[in-house]
């Protein structure tokens, strides 16, 4: 059984989106991605911190699942991670309204000794000085590294950032982010230039619109699948990054050609994650339901064309 290293926030959330608003709810990055991998059959162990305010039942929700919370920090009389924001009504733009760092001003992550061997390590979005720890703390090199990062990151760790970027395999960010981190509008050249920096692989998240894989000459894109309705995009991008780490950890297959089903698997399972506010559709999702959609995948992207030969001069 394939072995997945989690590292980011277990958090609290407080949404306004144009569909209505949430008190603090339970969120985080490590949450979305561990939610999402649990869909695999694989091992799993999230590392992170929360404070004594963090309710035993949101970790129960997650060892529920068979996901290894050893590696969870709980610091009493601390408090945990706190964002609110609020989206725009065409749900691409949102407002941080909040950020409390609390417990994870001072996080330092410790792997558990069971997963330091762990197949594929995927780092969340936290500052690149926590991810290098956790790199360093591997005993066998992972068959994958996969880094999630955002602006804030390039605009006050830029070095710490590319020292991080040279030591990992892929990097999921969004297609503003792959353009400010490289000064090219062309999603192409910046995927290009992204790869000159040391991932071998790029995926550039678009929300709405899918996702695109770049290695080297190779491009592959899987659009999102149109939805009735879109409650809340919190989490989808992480989401995304589970269902993706998730089948790279099962299929424990890291060519060009799975991570394209690995592309569609993270997207397929961002399709569930938006539905309703925070967590509560993934806490929900069942088997049957993840396979009927990706059949629904499947037919939005496959055809049959017939091309007519070249005639002879």
């Amino acid at each position: 059984m394939g072995k997945l290293l989690i590292v980011g926030t277990l958090a609290f959330d407080a949404i306004e989106t144009p569909f209505g608003k949430t008190d603090k709810i339970l969120g985080g990055a490590a949450t979305f991605i561990g939610l999402a991998a649990a869909q695999f059959e694989i091992a799993s162990a999230i590392v992170s911190v929360v404070g004594d305010d963090f309710p035993e039942s949101y970790l129960d929700l997650l060892k529920d699942r068979n996901i290894d919370l050893s590696g969870v920090e709980i610091v009493q009389g601390g408090k945990t991670f706190f964002w609110k924001g609020k989206y725009q009504n065409d749900l691409n733009t949102r407002d941080t309204l909040v950020t409390e760092l609390n417990t994870l001003a001072d996080f330092k992550p410790v792997v558990p000794d069971n997963f330091k061997d762990a197949d594929v390590v995927m780092l969340g979005n936290l500052h690149p000085s926590i991810q290098m720890s956790v790199i360093d703390q591997m005993t066998e090199r992972p068959k994958l590294i996969v880094l999630d990062t955002m602006n804030f990151w390039m605009d006050n760790t830029w070095d710490e950032l590319m020292q991080v970027i040279g030591r990992i395999d892929v990097i999921t960010i969004n297609d503003e982010e792959a353009r400010q981190m490289t000064k090219e509008h062309s999603l192409v050249r910046a995927a290009a230039k992204i790869q000159e920096m040391g991932p071998k692989y790029v995926v550039i998240k678009k929300g709405e619109h899918g996702a695109l894989l770049f290695h080297k000459e190779q491009i592959f894109f899987a659009p999102a699948l149109p939805l009735e309705e879109v409650f809340d995009p919190t989490g989808a991008g992480d989401t995304f990054a589970g269902g993706f780490v998730g089948h790279l950890a099962e299929t424990r297959n890291t060519t060009f050609e799975n991570m394209k089903n690995a592309v569609i698997h993270g997207s397929n399972l961002a399709s569930f994650c938006v539905e309703k506010f925070g967590t509560e559709r993934m806490q929900q999702l069942k088997k049957d339901e993840v396979n009927h959609r990706l059949l629904q995948f499947k037919e939005l992207t496959q055809f049959n064309i017939e091309l007519e030969q070249p005639h002879a001069l």
